[in-house]
């Protein structure tokens, strides 16, 4: 298929709403995989007068990778660092204060994608498989795990608050 009915294909499969990717860089990711021989030109449509389009077609390599794809995607864990810790970890005595504040108003954002989440997500589910809506609840679910996170550390952000201000002697590890 071409670029264009690969976009709508996606927009269509609602890929958007579990994936990073954006639908509009799809022409760049098939140009991407093709100089990588991961798909082909098989030929060219032209419809009416519109443009000729060129349409590509996985090869065998392709195929390859992507099975191999699949099957890492279900068998990693893929777990990244939030930058958010090394900032909290690394906060400045001028700004202390600020530290409640700052927290509510990352938990009032994090309650806000929640529910946005939510609502795009009952849209969508009609129109997509189970496997489709578990992907969708599991965004709901590390968001939820992020709000009660976050309640959590407001709950404790006086003794951080503390703490940065008057360390107590730590104890320093054995070598």
């Amino acid at each position: 298929m071409h670029g264009h009915r690969l976009r709508l294909e996606a927009e269509h499969r609602h890929v958007h709403l579990w994936t990073d990717i954006s639908v509009g860089a799809v022409y760049g990711a098939v140009k991407r995989l093709a100089s990588e021989g991961l798909l082909r030109e098989s030929g060219r449509e032209r419809e009416g007068n519109r443009p000729t389009r060129q349409l590509y077609e996985i090869t065998e390599a392709g195929r390859f990778a992507l099975a191999a794809l699949r099957q890492e995607g279900l068998r990693e864990v893929w777990f990244k660092y939030d930058p958010f810790d090394l900032a909290l970890t690394r906060t400045d005595s001028e700004s202390l204060d600020a530290l409640p504040l700052i927290l509510t108003e990352r938990l009032d954002k994090v309650r806000a994608l929640l529910e946005e989440s939510r609502r795009v997500n009952a849209g969508a589910r009609e129109y997509v498989g189970l496997a489709k809506q578990w992907a969708l609840r599991h965004t709901e679910y590390r968001l939820e795990a992020e709000i009660a996170y976050l309640t959590d550390l407001l709950d404790a952000a006086s003794g951080i608050v503390a703490d940065e201000r008057d360390p107590p002697p730590r104890k320093l590890r054995p070598r």
